[in-house]
């Protein structure tokens, strides 16, 4: 049976075997034009009872995520006392919602990026309470009074030719 196959095979010439190849495809081609525009990311499982948001500080951006749980915190894979050793940058991530009083409401899963830790700390709170008020309006007047919803613009300054460092310049020589 497979001998046949393949001598019927041989027969088609290899035009005509190119040309149902190119069918296949066209075929292929109009069956994914009739699937909605709309599409989701493979990696994304976004919900709807997900709120995202960005914060920004300084050279660091982190994507917040709040989910309705226990108030744990988890920051690239790891939990906040993993990955901030000092006492104060958990206060600062935490203030957003100790304000708000959602401590044990939400579970806040960060990915952070760039800068150091005090960037990464001052963003991942820029991005709790954006997120926050994403979830609840009423939130915004107490966390804008707060000032947690202003983003930080100052950023390091670039270093000018002829300087060392931004501002900072050679020793001066009379002579």
């Amino acid at each position: 049976m497979a001998e046949e196959v393949k001598e019927i095979k041989k027969r088609v010439p290899k035009k005509e075997q190119d040309a149902k190849k190119q069918d296949s495809k066209k075929q292929v081609e109009l069956n994914e034009v009739k699937k909605p525009l709309v599409r989701l990311h493979k990696k994304s499982k976004v919900k709807p009872e997900n709120k995202i948001s960005t914060g920004r500080r300084k050279q660091s951006v982190a994507r917040v995520r709040l989910v309705a749980g226990t108030g744990k915190i988890i920051i690239n894979d790891r939990d906040i006392d993993d990955y901030f050793n000092l006492d104060t940058l958990k206060l600062i991530v935490r203030q957003p919602l100790v304000l708000t009083d959602t401590n044990d409401k939400y579970d806040v899963i960060v990915n952070v990026y760039g800068g150091g830790y005090t960037g990464q700390t001052g963003a991942i709170r820029h991005g709790i309470a954006r997120a926050l008020v994403k979830e609840n309006e009423i939130y915004k007047q107490e966390l804008k009074k707060a000032g947690f919803l202003s983003r930080d613009s100052r950023m390091k300054e670039r270093k000018k030719y002829g300087l060392k460092k931004a501002r900072k310049a050679p020793q001066f020589s009379k002579r």
